[in-house]
C-alpha cells in the first residue's frame, strides 16, 4: 500500500496535487470574496488526466450554492490575490473559473469536466462540508472530494483514492453532463496564471503593493 501511495503522490506532484500552506487570509477578505453566481445550484467535478497514459492526476470540485467556490484539495492553483483558505478557492467568477481549467489543461494533461445540477439543500451541504474540511495532505485529492460527495443525498458515491474511479462513479449519476478540455500550450501550468488581472485583485483585497 505504501508503494502505491508514493506512486500516486509522485504523479500528483507533477499534475497539480501537492500540499502547500495557504497564507493566512482575514475573515474580512473572505467576506469580500463571496461571489454569487446566478446559475442553478450545481456541482462540477474536475478530473485532470494524463494525455500520455490516461491516468488520473488530480481531482477538484466547483460548488455553486449560496456562493461559488472551488474545493481544490492539495491543489497548486495559488497566486497572490487568489483568495484561498484551507484548499477552498473563493470568488470563482466566470473569469477565474476559465483560468482554473486552463491552468490544468496543457500539452501533458486534459481536464474532464462533469457537471450536475442539484437541489439547493444538496449544494449548500456540499459547500459547508468543503468550507469545514480543512487542508488536505498530498495524494488525497480524490479521497477528500469523494468523502464530501459520499455524504450528499442525491448521489451514490463511495470514497476512493483514484481520480478516474471517482470520475467514473460521478459519470453514471443521472443528469451529469461531461465534456473534455484539451489545450496544447506550455507544460508549465503556472503561465496560465499570468492572465489573472492584478488590478482587480488589488481592488478586491485592498493590497496596494
Amino acid at each position: 500500500m505504501r508503494a502505491i501511495l508514493w506512486a500516486v503522490c509522485a504523479l500528483s506532484l507533477t499534475a497539480g496535487c501537492a500540499v502547500k500552506k495557504d497564507p493566512p487570509i482575514s475573515d474580512d477578505v473572505i467576506a469580500r470574496s463571496v461571489y454569487h453566481h446566478d446559475g442553478p445550484p450545481a456541482l462540477t467535478l474536475y478530473t485532470m488526466v494524463s494525455n500520455s497514459n490516461g491516468s488520473g492526476a488530480h481531482t477538484s470540485m466547483m460548488i455553486n450554492g449560496s456562493q461559488r467556490v472551488i474545493f481544490d484539495p492539495a491543489g497548486s492553483f495559488r497566486k497572490h490575490g487568489i483568495v484561498t483558505r484551507n484548499d477552498v478557492v473563493f470568488n470563482v467568477t466566470p473569469r477565474l473559473e476559465d483560468i482554473y481549467t486552463r491552468f490544468h489543461a496543457r500539452k501533458t494533461y486534459h481536464v474532464v469536466v462533469q457537471r450536475m445540477e442539484v437541489s439547493p439543500e444538496t449544494a449548500e451541504k456540499a459547500l459547508n462540508l468543503a468550507l469545514n474540511y480543512g487542508e488536505v495532505p498530498d495524494a488525497m485529492c480524490a479521497n477528500s472530494t469523494s468523502d464530501i460527495l459520499s455524504q450528499l443525498p442525491e448521489l451514490n458515491i463511495k470514497r476512493t483514492w483514484y481520480p478516474n474511479k471517482l470520475s467514473e462513479q460521478f459519470g453514471v449519476v443521472p443528469r451529469v453532463s461531461t465534456k473534455r478540455l484539451y489545450e496544447y500550450d506550455s507544460e508549465d501550468r503556472f503561465k496560465a496564471l499570468e492572465a489573472y488581472d492584478p488590478e482587480r485583485v488589488r481592488q478586491l483585497t485592498g493590497d496596494a503593493s
